[in-house]
């Protein structure tokens, strides 16, 4: 008897996740370059820096990864604690 295999989806190939990433990194890089062509209102000087806002992700995701995984330590329960 032959085993039936379910049809691959999109992100199952390793050769679409490549490309998709590569895609994302062009769109990153453009959105950089963009800052520099686009007029921006600016309200704090500190927005003159160049890349500000793609800086200011980049460290704001950073922190957020590693604030949790600090509270992972005194969040973190048992795999059967609704079992109980």
């Amino acid at each position: 008897m032959a085993e039936q295999h379910e049809p691959q989806g999109f992100f199952d190939k390793p050769e679409n996740i490549s490309k998709m990433l590569k895609v994302f990194y062009v769109v990153c890089a453009l959105l950089v370059v963009a800052d520099f062509i686009v007029h921006r209102h600016i309200y704090h000087s500190w927005e003159n820096i160049p890349a500000f806002y793609a800086i200011y992700g980049f460290v704001g995701c950073s922190l957020l990864v590693f604030i949790a995984k600090w509270m992972r330590t005194f969040l973190m329960r048992e795999e059967d604690y609704y079992d109980k």
